[in-house]
């Protein structure tokens, strides 16, 4: 069948203005991605930079006798609303561990109220119109003003948002991820090696290869029903501990893990090995002198993103518990603990106006820590690759 060349030309024109439309829409595709995550850091930082700046005002601390028994007694009576209540309950404690003390008055800057907190930052508070006045008497005296919020990054969970800190749920979140690494980086490495450079092409390994390919797919929140039936439940681990999350987590990334590594020991060039067999090394001696170091950066690689996948975890960890109230940082691998995620999952619950923009302090804190995590693995990757 022939095709004059008005035909052709006419068929070029459609080929072509398909390839304008699909191309169109696939940038229009990019532009809406990138306009969401402009609009999702932007709303992000609007909420969550305020969370790194804290009221505080300057106010008379009388540590008398009475204000040892009755701590509210420390300040004058106007100032009480004005003043955080964690503040106020531990003048007994300072007194104790101060003697020198009692008996004395002092000119000292407190942290302020979460009401007085919000009233300075502009955003909606329940002070009455004299506290409010107050607060506009002490700042235009210099007396009440914003700094850096030091106590979010030291200290632990509370109820009062003033007092809040991402402390406790950063350190058990490093001992989950301890864990998680102790376990599951060695356990997929050596199972990749063997899948990859020792086992034979039969039907077992095919299953196994295939089951583990589906493990990376399957949602997370089944492992988590998975570590509370074993690690908890049949091996007694303790509940809500950084061990039961980090091994609850090893068994989700080891999917990954094993995947990454496969991939980076099948770029090593199979002339490595054929080498290494040529001047007599064994099978275990060509990949643990050659392959492994060739492939580590790729190894590491995915062991990196691995964890960083891991780090933003919650579902799974809600199910083995570590939602808890930890006041107090803990370093300890058993006792009660909880991770970033959840502790982000437990403010967002908070009623108080307060805990939205420390809930989006958290965030932006967890978005820089997982941004560096996958920055490192790019740069490693970069940095040691090898091109064959």
């Amino acid at each position: 069948m022939t095709h004059s060349f008005d035909d052709i030309s006419a068929q070029l024109r459609r080929r072509h203005r398909k390839t304008r439309w699909l191309k169109g829409l696939s940038m229009g595709a990019l532009g809406l991605a990138a306009l969401f995550l402009v609009f999702f850091f932007t709303d992000m930082l609007i909420k969550g930079l305020p969370a790194f700046s804290q009221a505080q005002i300057n106010v008379e601390v009388d540590y008398s006798e009475q204000a040892s028994q009755l701590p509210m007694a420390a300040v004058s009576e106007d100032m009480r609303p004005l003043v955080s209540r964690g503040y106020l309950r531990l003048v007994p404690s300072r007194m104790r561990d101060n003697p020198e003390l009692q008996g004395t008055t002092r000119s000292e800057w407190v942290l302020a109220d979460s009401q007085v907190d919000q009233y300075l930052k502009g955003h909606h508070s329940k002070l009455s119109e004299r506290d409010q006045a107050l607060v506009d008497q002490l700042q235009a005296q210099g007396r009440a003003e914003l700094r850096f919020n030091a106590r979010f990054f030291t200290s632990g969970d509370s109820k009062m948002p003033e007092l809040a800190g991402i402390a406790s749920a950063a350190v058990g979140t490093m001992l989950t991820l301890l864990v998680t690494l102790a376990v599951a980086f060695p356990i997929g490495v050596m199972t990749a090696v063997y899948l990859e450079e020792f086992a034979p092409d039969n039907r077992v390994t095919q299953l196994i290869e295939i089951n583990i390919n589906n493990l990376a797919a399957i949602p997370s929140i089944l492992y988590g029903l998975l570590g509370l039936a074993i690690f908890i439940n049949f091996f007694g681990v303790p509940r809500s501990s950084p061990l039961v999350g980090g091994l609850t987590l090893a068994l989700m990334t080891l999917p990954v893990i094993i995947i990454s590594t496969r991939t980076a020991l099948r770029s090593v060039p199979d002339s490595i090995r054929h080498a290494g067999f040529g001047v007599g090394c064994s099978r275990w001696q060509v990949v643990r002198d050659h392959v492994l170091p060739l492939a580590m950066p790729g190894i590491m690689t995915g062991a990196i993103i691995g964890l960083a996948q891991a780090m933003g975890e919650t579902a799974p960890l809600i199910i083995v518990g570590m939602v808890a109230f930890i006041p107090d940082i803990s370093a300890s691998f058993t006792e009660a603990s909880t991770v970033m995620p959840a502790q982000i999952f437990t403010w967002s619950g908070e009623p108080e106006r307060a805990f939205i923009e420390i809930t989006s302090g958290g965030i932006l804190v967890l978005l820089a820590i997982l941004i560096t995590m996958n920055t490192t693995a790019v740069v490693l990757r970069k940095r040691f690759e090898r091109r064959w």
